[in-house]
């Protein structure tokens, strides 16, 4: 008796969490019965991908098991259902998929001939989701395996959190029971391991941002010292001496803002103080060199350590449509001669990557360099069809982590919300289908 003891006091938590869900799955009614978004939302406590049986002849288990594979490896909250057509589903379906999950992500779910597509802002912009459907589904011409193939392909890097841990998803369905039967110790257990996840991203992120912005404040230093301004010098006035005070505050306020940052929204107060900087310092060569004073612009969207911009030339991104952007005059006169302008790129898994690429971490880091300039509502234009543009394109740019405020204490793509979230932060709509390929065109989507 005295050895079982041990070992039950051993098992812990989890070992209770388990015995009471297998006491629930005794007690509950069978979820098959409900079939539909019940049985997929009861598979998403194992997998990523559910398929009706009436719809496995139009989109196999092995095709299933092919793009579980796929976002298992991305490590991505993406969830996928395939149910037949039904009045069921009608207005409220992917709510109530979402609402059955209880998992803070992105949801697509194929329906007799249409798709619908939706998500958490924790997990992507409002309205992306169904923008990504709607190409999807025109892409591949209606073809189920082909669209969600293609919506995961494009969903993937534009998903804000990791995927699920599904021993943890576990106890988060029997959590009532949980709460009553520890007293709390594993409620405490499951929240701490959750915020410790959430911690342990933030703090890669940062490293990853720190890094680059280091270099950043590197090349303004540098910039510093190739002016030679002396303010005791006999040709230096009082607005000069004011210009390059203004300058070297800026440069010794980047690298204080930037030791003290913890998360990586505090990177959004140094690019501001590099931009302030940068600017004076462009004031004062104008001065030294009697040249007109330069308008305040924004910097040069190449590479913001180019300084200010000097005009708006029409370009393209890779695999994007041309845009008015603001840039140095270099890049201008490169961008005019046909060439590839010097473009800031960043080290990232994928390998260099163009800053507006190399993931949501990078937000904060292009939102302070245009954040005085139409309140960063520039931004989102300029990046329109990149990572950070499908991003900064909701209104979740305004908020955190774009702005600085509670980013650590909000849910991102992967925490357990039960049936308890804002309905508010899921955005949904656009059926896409059903023999039209514009799927009513509401690409934008709606917020409950």
């Amino acid at each position: 008796m005295r050895s079982l003891a041990r070992r039950s006091r051993g098992a812990g938590p989890l070992a209770l969490v388990a015995a009471l869900l297998g006491l629930l799955l005794l007690l509950a009614p069978a979820a098959s019965a409900a079939g539909g978004l019940s049985d997929a939302a009861a598979t998403m406590k194992k997998g990523r991908v559910y398929v009706d049986p009436d719809m496995t002849s139009r989109f196999s288990q092995s095709q299933a098991d092919a793009l579980t594979k796929k976002i298992d490896k991305a490590d991505k909250p993406i969830f996928i259902a395939v149910i037949p057509d039904s009045p069921a589903y009608a207005k409220t379906g992917l709510k109530d998929f979402r609402t059955l999950v209880g998992i803070d992500g992105v949801y697509g779910v194929w329906h007799g001939d249409k798709f619908d597509a939706g998500g958490d802002r924790g997990a992507m912009g409002a309205g992306q989701p169904q923008r990504i459907a709607g190409a999807a589904f025109r892409s591949s011409g209606g073809d189920i395996d082909a669209t969600l193939n293609s919506f995961v392909d494009q969903a993937v890097p534009q998903t804000k959190g990791t995927g699920v841990n599904h021993s943890t998803s576990i106890a988060w369905v029997v959590i009532p029971v949980v709460l009553i039967a520890l007293a709390g110790a594993g409620v405490f257990f499951l929240f701490k391991r959750a915020k410790k996840r959430k911690e342990d991203q933030a703090r890669a992120e940062l490293e990853q941002l720190r890094r680059v912005v280091d270099e950043d404040i590197t090349a303004f230093g540098v910039e510093l010292e190739r002016l030679d301004f002396s303010p005791a010098a006999s040709d230096a006035d009082d607005e000069q001496r004011t210009d390059y005070s203004h300058a070297l505050d800026s440069y010794e306020k980047s690298k204080r803002l930037m030791d003290e940052a913890k998360r990586p929204e505090d990177v959004k107060q140094v690019t501001e103080a590099i931009e302030d900087g940068r600017f004076s310092l462009a004031t004062l060569a104008a001065r030294r060199d009697k040249r007109p004073l330069p308008e305040r612009r924004p910097p040069c969207f190449m590479d913001p350590r180019h300084g200010p911009s000097v005009k708006d030339v029409d370009w393209a991104p890779a695999g994007g449509s041309a845009r008015s952007v603001p840039v140095c005059q270099a890049d201008a006169d490169r961008v005019a001669a046909g060439l590839d302008p010097a473009i800031r790129t960043v080290d990232t898994d994928q390998g260099p990557q163009p800053y507006w690429n190399a993931g949501p971490a990078y937000a904060p880091y292009a939102g302070g360099y245009y954040s005085g300039f139409g309140g960063g509502g520039l931004l989102p234009g300029l990046l329109v069809g990149t990572m950070l543009g499908s991003m900064m394109s909701s209104p979740a740019y305004a908020a955190a982590p774009m702005m600085g405020g509670g980013y650590q204490d909000q849910h991102e793509g992967g925490d357990f919300t039960g049936a308890d979230f804002n309905a508010a932060d899921f955005s949904s709509g656009g059926d896409f289908g059903g023999g039209d390929f514009g799927g009513g065109g509401d690409f934008g989507g709606g917020d409950w």
